[in-house]
Parts: C-alpha cells; structure tokens; sequence
C-alpha cells in the first residue's frame, strides 16, 4: 500500500462534501499539473490510504482520511466543454489527463495545521513542508503516515 496526500481547496470541495457526498465516493478530477497527473497514473493504486488536506485557506491543514476506490482512469472533466476543467488540447483518443476515485474514511476530530506538521522534528523530510512543495498530489511515507496519524488521534 502507498500513502499519499491530495490537496483540495475548502470552498471548492472540502472535507465535508466528501462525506456528505452519494456514498461518500468522488472522483478527484481536475489535476492540471504533469507531475501530480504522473503519480495519479503511474503510483496512485487502489485502497492506497490519503489524507485529505485543505489548502489555500485561512489555516491549511489535514483534515482527514480517504482511500484510494479506483485507480487511474481518464478524467472525463478534460472533454466538458461546461467544466472548468475543461481542456480544448485534450484527445480522447490520446487522453493526457488522469483521475482517480476517493471513498471517504474518517474526519478528523482537530486538523493537523501545516504550521504543526512544519515545527514536527519528524516530519523534516514530508514533501508537504519542503519549501516550494505546492503539488496537489504528494507521496508520504509510511513512517510519515503512521506518525501523522498517531497525531490525529
């Protein structure tokens, strides 16, 4: 199993509209960045374990835990010519845009603030808190993961 971390900015869907979602399921589409897009296709696997994490708001954070539901398919939002997503340069012979599907698992009782992550001695080395990180999609390891989760209990 791998450990990930996704962004999603809370007023465009937040936590929250996960787990009140039809079957608290959603796929995570919308990736725009090539690098996130390779890891969404090439590492994100089925039941991986993700923390949902808020960001561009007022106090970034994890705010809790999904799992992977379905792995890498075509992001259908790239072909809407009503979603904002859209992409006019994408071939739906030739997809280049990648989503996968999230399945709600837990809401945390107190957000893990970026500030509390940044001052954790061991997490020194998370993707998250390294200067420039700003990817939508990020690797954590395991020993990240078991150590993030022991702080949210």
């Amino acid at each position: 199993m791998n450990y990930w971390l996704m962004k999603s900015e809370p007023d465009e869907f937040s936590i929250d509209d996960l787990q009140l979602s039809h079957h608290q399921k959603t796929p995570w589409q919308g990736i725009r960045n090539y690098q996130a897009r390779n890891f969404l296709r090439d590492s994100v696997k089925q039941n991986d374990r993700v923390f949902f994490y808020h960001s561009s708001c007022k106090v970034p954070a994890i705010v809790g835990l999904v799992e992977v539901s379905q792995a890498a398919t075509v992001d259908t939002s790239a072909f809407d010519v009503t979603s904002v997503y859209f992409d006019k340069k994408s071939d739906i012979a030739n997809p280049k845009w990648i989503q996968v599907e999230l399945h709600f698992i837990e809401k945390f009782n107190q957000p893990i603030t970026l500030k509390q992550l940044k001052a954790d001695p061991q997490l020194t080395n998370m993707v998250l808190v390294a200067k420039g990180a700003r990817l939508s999609v990020q690797p954590v390891t395991a020993e990240e993961f078991e150590h993030i989760m022991s702080l949210s209990r």
